[in-house]
């Protein structure tokens, strides 16, 4: 359908080298978008590959290629929106929100130099999907944690969001969408950091909403429930604490990175243009229990 049609846009997305905000570049590209990914710097240069090909009937979502390889190859191969679209990888620390945005190594960094590399030199769309969990006891929970988290997972969404308003708003359009949490809801346990952060990265979704929404730039963002990815790991290994949790989902499953694929797609599209300031729960009904 037009209605969820990306073709010709850009979309800039951070966290998308694995898990749920790989399947979103996905969709996206599947979609119609252009995209630009935000990967940190890595001393293997086949993970910044963007020559591969697809196997035939080889599902993307299940695919072990890189993330900007698998991208290229759906681009040159697919019959779909994805054929033609443009793959651009910028490096970034986002945990560095200090140094300045000439410095080509920072969160500052990103958003003009992704500009430099996009067709047309336009974003229209931000994905803030990368973060980072530390776990320990309130009491004993060190400084250095804190800050990593807070820095990666609020300030660094903060500043692209900031980047991005300063280019979305004298064009009067655009979309942000930032990947929030259960815990932008709970408290949880031993993670006061990341309970934090994603507090706050709700309310930030809602602030920026409230002074955008009026000028063509809606903010939004999605919570996921229990996803089977890397960053559960610990969970998905104990098979009690796995039991207890599956028993407390209506679904009775944990999700899954390709669920995302729907919901990324309706708030990146025009589909969505009368949405703001929502933060939609993607968690099997785990909330409404």
């Amino acid at each position: 359908m037009e209605l969820f049609s990306l073709k010709g846009k850009t979309a800039l997305i951070t966290g998308a080298s694995r898990g749920i905000g790989r399947a979103c570049a996905i969709a996206l590209a599947q979609a119609g978008a252009n995209i630009c990914l935000v990967l940190r710097p890595s001393l293997n240069s086949d993970e910044d590959t963007t020559s591969a090909d697809l196997k035939d009937g080889e599902d993307p979502y299940n695919s072990s290629l890189p993330t900007p390889a698998l991208l290229s190859a759906l681009s040159s191969t697919s019959t779909g929106h994805a054929k033609g679209i443009h793959v651009s990888v910028v490096h970034a620390d986002l945990s560095d929100t200090t140094s300045p945005a000439d410095s080509g190594s920072g969160v500052k960094s990103i958003f003009p130099r992704a500009l430099k590399v996009v067709p047309g030199e336009q974003i229209d769309i931000l994905v803030n999907c990368a973060g980072i969990q530390r776990r320990a006891p309130s009491v004993e929970f060190p400084e250095s944690f804190w800050d990593d988290v807070l820095n990666t997972n609020l300030k660094s969404p903060f500043l692209l969001a900031q980047a991005a308003g300063k280019h979305m708003l004298p064009r009067q359009s655009g979309k942000i969408i930032n990947f929030c949490s259960l815990l932008t809801f709970q408290g949880g346990l031993t993670v006061p950091a990341y309970a934090a952060s994603k507090g706050g990265l709700g309310q930030l979704t809602k602030a920026l909403s409230n002074e955008w929404s009026s000028q063509g730039v809606q903010v939004n963002g999605i919570a996921p429930g229990y996803i089977a990815t890397d960053m559960n790991e610990a969970l998905l290994a104990n098979p009690v604490r796995l039991q207890q949790l599956n028993d407390r989902i209506p679904a009775q499953r944990w999700g899954t990175p390709q669920d995302f694929a729907g919901p990324i797609v309706f708030l990146a599209s025009q589909a969505s243009n009368y949405v703001c300031g929502e933060v939609l729960v993607v968690d099997g009904g785990w909330m409404g229990r």
